[in-house]
């Protein structure tokens, strides 16, 4: 399992001590440190099968400051990737890939907690 998240994040520090309690084996990527490269967004993207919308962090700073709310309607898939693979803050954390399978949000902790 690749584990995704923000050392700071509240939600994430709470699914990483799911993760502990369960003993599971996992790999952590701090989302601030190595950001997701566009070519692993769009895999993500289309293996998910989820909107794009749902890869942003919507409550995050950068989000609001820079209006994406509304900047998102008129841009293309591509510039949304390469938006989101500028800067790991603005991606929707965490995320979990647990071989085929992933999750992002609070999807994570439902499924950590299915396990």
């Amino acid at each position: 399992m690749l584990y995704i998240c923000y050392k700071k994040c509240t939600t994430c520090k709470k699914v990483e001590k799911l993760m502990q309690d369960k003993k599971l084996s996992y790999q952590t990527r701090e989302i601030d440190k190595e950001n997701p490269s566009k070519e692993e967004l769009k895999k993500w993207y289309e293996e998910s099968g989820l909107d794009i919308k749902r890869f942003f962090n919507t409550s995050g700073k950068i989000y609001r400051e820079e209006n994406l709310k509304d900047k998102l309607k008129e841009m293309s898939l591509d510039e949304k990737l390469e938006r989101l693979s500028k800067d790991g803050m603005l991606v929707k954390r965490p995320i979990l890939i647990d071989g085929d399978k992933f999750f992002i949000g609070q999807d994570v902790k439902k499924y950590i907690e299915s396990l």
